[in-house]
């Protein structure tokens, strides 16, 4: 973990309520995709926990960070006003992310909402494995005036399949919907990644992992006081007994879980 200043150099609006906001700083403690930065707004008490979606520059003092982030309160409604050369108080390095040495050749990348921008730096950096020959990516929305970073993933080289809840868009229904469309194709992955809301991320597990039998890496969205393991309150149960989605997490293996 590491507490910097950084610079804002862009915070631009996506959809009606997603915005993608680029940080100039230290990145070097972000080794991983599927960590996160904690963010400090003045009048709050708590830091805004936020994935990262993508890091330029890691071995470079002066590298960025890109995060994008939904507005769901007044701490995230504040920081859409927040201009291009403001600072930000930061600690990042936060998490365990995703191993991506389990991948295999067809690893499965499932985002929804807001869960989408981790798998963004994850799917980059698979493409740049030797041994990966194809990514797939679905994402999930509940309609098409929510999408975003679509044409991102197909620029990186990924496969993209999309899903909207009310039939706007690509698959009508949800991510296990694409997904049963796929098998039916007959697609076969050998390990998947994932980021979402619980519900989400337990009928993934239920049709993916238990169903399909495909082994695979889960990301949590939890809501957070500290960040950083010491106020346990995110705390979940899991095979070995309970792990912090903070520290211990916010990646779990579907085997640890206790769906």
């Amino acid at each position: 973990m590491k507490q910097s200043l950084y610079t804002i150099t862009e915070n631009t609006q996506l959809t009606p309520s997603t915005w993608r906001m680029k940080l100039k700083g230290d990145v070097s403690a972000v080794t991983a995709p599927g960590q996160f930065i904690d963010i400090r707004l003045d009048e709050h008490f708590l830091r805004r926990p936020i994935s990262v979606c993508d890091v330029e520059g890691c071995d470079d003092p002066a590298g960025a960070v890109t995060i994008i982030y939904k507005v769901l309160g007044q701490g995230t409604e504040e920081m859409t006003r927040l201009a291009p050369g403001a600072e930000l108080d930061v600690l990042t390095g936060l998490g365990n992310g995703y191993d991506l040495n389990d991948a295999g050749e067809r690893p499965l990348l499932i985002g929804g909402g807001v869960g989408i921008p981790p798998l963004y730096l994850a799917a980059k950096k698979l493409l740049q494995t030797a041994n990966v020959k194809s990514v797939t990516v679905i994402l999930g929305f509940n309609t098409a005036e929510e999408m975003y970073y679509v044409d991102e993933f197909k620029a990186l080289g990924c496969e993209v399949v999309l899903a909207t809840a009310d039939g706007s868009f690509g698959t009508r229904g949800f991510v296990t919907d694409a997904f049963a469309e796929l098998l039916e194709r007959g697609a076969g992955f050998t390990h998947f990644y994932t980021c979402g809301p619980g519900p989400m991320l337990k009928a993934v597990y239920g049709k993916v992992y238990k169903e399909a039998g495909i082994r695979g890496q889960m990301s949590f969205e939890e809501r957070m006081g500290c960040g950083f393991g010491a106020c346990m309150g995110c705390s979940c149960k899991t095979v070995t007994g309970y792990k912090r989605i903070c520290k211990d997490g916010p990646v779990l293996r579907t085997e640890e879980l206790l769906w």
